[in-house]
């Protein structure tokens, strides 16, 4: 459904809004500081409109990717001028400031690591399960990771109003960060001999979970330190994400219980 308000172009699912569209209403959502996942632009598309965009994208980092009109045109069929920006159903958080608040409140932080998770309903899955468990915050890179629109909001069953989001530009330096603060990562991965049974999950400890095609990036691995597996004793080789996280969440909470 299409909407007019105060010059922005906003197509409405179940009362979130998940993308506007058109160079000037993008532009008017950038000086507003309203909260903006990513904008795609028309390749080869150029006019004093669109650099505009870019240089008020670039001005407060947001990404910007260039794509074939097909792909705006399957966003939407009204006139995109070329233009089309994702809107973030809620406000990330600082990481700074969530690690400080936890160290005030004698809290050692619990924090989950997303690394290219891009499904949106395995995404809402995990921060419900992270905010019942009582974790602190998720991390997501800027890039490759699922939007959080309207169907994100849904799945996490209103967890994302509730656990802060924190979006990062690159999870290398982000892993370099946290080690630094006297967090210690933990890589959930099949590529280990240790079960997590095993493992020490008390203390400040960010758990790092991969994508389904893969899992977790080879430099995250290696820089993670500690790998984990979750035992498994059928026959089907892996969980999906969103179920390893709840397992290895739930472990390091029954840890610092005993």
């Amino acid at each position: 459904m299409e909407k007019r308000q105060t010059g922005f172009l906003i197509d409405k699912k179940d009362g979130q809004k998940d993308f506007i569209f058109g160079s000037r209403a993008i532009i008017e959502a950038i000086v507003a500081d309203q909260e903006i996942d990513k904008i795609l632009i028309q390749k080869d598309l150029q006019n004093d409109l669109i650099k505009e965009v870019q240089v008020a994208a670039k001005s407060k980092r947001i990404l910007v990717v260039k794509v074939p009109a097909e792909k705006l045109n399957k966003v939407t069929k009204k006139n995109h001028q070329g233009v089309i920006a994702y809107m973030s159903a809620i406000n990330y958080a600082s990481l700074d400031n969530v690690i400080q608040d936890c160290y005030q409140r004698g809290k050692d932080p619990l924090l989950l690591i997303l690394d290219r998770v891009t499904d949106v309903r395995n995404f809402g899955a995990i921060v419900r399960t992270a905010e019942c468990a009582g974790a602190d915050a998720i991390i997501i890179p800027e890039k490759g990771s699922a939007q959080i629109n309207s169907d994100a909001v849904k799945t996490s069953a209103g967890a994302l109003n509730h656990l802060p989001i924190c979006r990062v530009k690159t999870l290398a330096q982000t892993v370099s960060y946290l080690q630094n603060n006297g967090i210690r990562t933990v890589a959930c991965t099949e590529k280990s001999d240790k079960d997590m049974y095993f493992a020490d999950l008390t203390g400040p400890l960010a758990i790092i979970m991969g994508s389904e095609e893969d899992g977790i990036s080879p430099d995250l691995l290696s820089m993670s330190d500690l790998r984990v597996r979750i035992p498994l004793q059928g026959k089907i080789a892996s969980l999906n994400v969103s179920v390893s996280a709840a397992v290895i969440v739930y472990e390091a909470v029954r840890q610092r219980f005993v």
